[in-house]
């Protein structure tokens, strides 16, 4: 196991040059729900839409959201498309975005529409000149371009055809970032392999591969051998395919190959999964990481980006609570933050049509009888929220000698139970104010209190929910067991 937070900190001293076709992304949402009169299509009820720097740029973003710096090189038009770019790239954290214009072309724009009930893409729209950009173009590219190479610890060309990365520019690109030492990560296009002869590696889908390759490329064996051809042809360190589902298989000029299989995710929108695999890939081998490390990054980056709607970017967190053991994680994704941690989460699950309980209290020494209420609540509930004293709170209620533990230690060790999804510490004397945010269809006692006397039975009650009280077990007591203890040491 690799140490994810020493690479993530590493990741934040890296700078990555992008160079690549740069689009806007539209998504259009809304409801299907039935066939348009004048022709056998459907019908989109508009609700919303969203815009989203795309291609090229849709990678730098997802370089940015892992804390390393992206220098951002590509095309626009003199147009409404154009200035919207510009604007957005420069709200971006960490993207540095040198533009060039071309008024004799229209800037990229994809639009897609989308059932948003189903998560089924219905229709794309795009606007856009796929041609090699001019001589005079090219040349304030390769201008614009190869004064940033000493600022870069590593190059990426996101190629997706659109007439940015042309055949001279590319060659310009490349025997200048070798001559510094600079490896170049190229996510190609171009079924013609040599064009990109030098990179150190090529990161085609199988698709790509297969049509460049000519190859079936239906396996890894099949794969690793067509791919040696590749190799020699490109000059390349290696060739890393990308297979959706079916997972990445990575050929390297020199030993075996490696494949690594798609994390589980349930997909809601592939769009730009490519770009946050190139990304991801491109920042880690910059800092450092090993190529099996970053290939298993990449993939578990892809898996968080196909769960999410639109041209998705991926943050060190994200790939964090993927990539790490569930147990690493249980602290830092069940104790919350912040309240907006909560309504999001909260939003999440009503969203999935889920039961949420909650239970409280001060948890100071846990014992049967807080693991009894726990886990009787979990089961009257798909997501339980605990809340939480904090010192002060507990101080208060149970006297200048209590809490025994801080309320960090006492959220860890709740977060440690199964049974418990969610911590909630709360200031207040009573947890009134986050019943009140959480609105829970269930919220759980031990059977020592009366409904009357539960804390927020009203708000429930209201609101179409139930009390529910859970007999306690007998002999146990947080207060004895500390006077027990205090009465041995003595």
């Amino acid at each position: 196991m690799f140490d994810f937070d020493a690479l993530s900190q590493a990741l934040l001293s890296q700078t990555v040059l992008c160079v690549g076709d740069l689009m806007l992304d539209e998504f259009v949402y809304g409801d299907v729900s039935r066939i348009s009169p004048e022709a056998p299509a459907p019908v989109i009820a508009v609700r919303r839409s969203e815009t989203n720097i795309g291609g090229a740029g849709n990678v730098a973003r997802n370089i940015a959201a892992l804390g390393a710096r992206c220098i951002f090189v590509g095309l626009v038009g003199d147009d409404a498309a154009g200035s919207a770019l510009r604007a957005a790239l420069s709200r971006e954290a960490n993207i540095e975005s040198v533009l060039v214009t071309d008024a004799s072309r229209p800037t990229t724009r994809k639009v897609r529409f989308v059932s948003e009930h189903f998560s089924t893409h219905m229709l794309r729209a795009d606007w856009e000149h796929a041609v090699p950009a001019a001589p005079e173009v090219e040349q304030k590219l390769i201008d614009t371009i190869l004064p940033l190479l000493d600022r870069a610890d590593i190059v990426l060309l996101s190629d997706y055809a659109k007439g940015v990365l042309t055949a001279r520019v590319i060659r310009n690109v490349i025997d200048a970032a070798r001559k510094r030492a600079k490896r170049i990560i190229v996510d190609p296009k171009s079924a013609n392999f040599a064009i990109y002869r030098g990179a150190t590696v090529l990161t085609p889908n199988r698709k790509e591969f297969s049509e460049a390759t000519r190859s079936r490329a239906e396996t890894a064996q099949e794969i690793a051998s067509a791919a040696q051809d590749a190799i020699q042809l490109a000059d390349c360190e290696a060739i890393l395919v990308t297979q959706s589902e079916r997972g990445m298989t990575l050929v390297p000029r020199d030993g075996e190959p490696v494949h690594v299989p798609a994390y589980p995710a349930k997909v809601r929108d592939v769009s730009g999964a490519g770009d946050t695999v190139v990304a991801v890939l491109a920042a880690t081998l910059a800092a450092g990481a090993e190529r099996e490390v970053a290939l298993r990054m990449a993939s578990a980056a892809a898996a968080v980006a196909v769960s999410k709607q639109g041209t998705a970017s991926v943050t060190a967190a994200e790939l964090r609570r993927k990539i790490l053991p569930h147990a690493t994680l249980a602290a830092e994704e069940k104790i919350l933050a912040t309240a907006d941690d909560l309504d999001a989460r909260l939003a999440d699950w009503r969203e999935e049509g889920l039961r949420i309980g909650f239970t409280n209290g001060c948890f100071d020494i846990l014992h049967p009888g807080h693991v009894k209420v726990l886990t009787a609540a979990r089961a009257a509930c798909d997501r339980l929220v605990v809340g939480l004293n904090s010192d002060a709170s507990v101080k208060r209620l149970k006297g200048e000698s209590r809490p025994v533990q801080n309320e960090r230690a006492r959220a860890e060790v709740l977060a440690a139970l199964e049974a418990v999804d969610l911590v909630a510490i709360f200031e207040e004397d009573t947890p009134i104010r986050l019943i009140e945010r959480v609105r829970p269809s269930v919220l759980v006692k031990g059977g020592d209190y009366t409904r009357e006397r539960v804390v927020g039975h009203e708000i429930v009650e209201a609101a179409g929910g139930e009390v529910v009280l859970v007999d306690i077990l007998q002999g146990f007591s947080t207060t004895a067991l500390v006077d027990r203890a205090r009465g041995d040491k003595r």
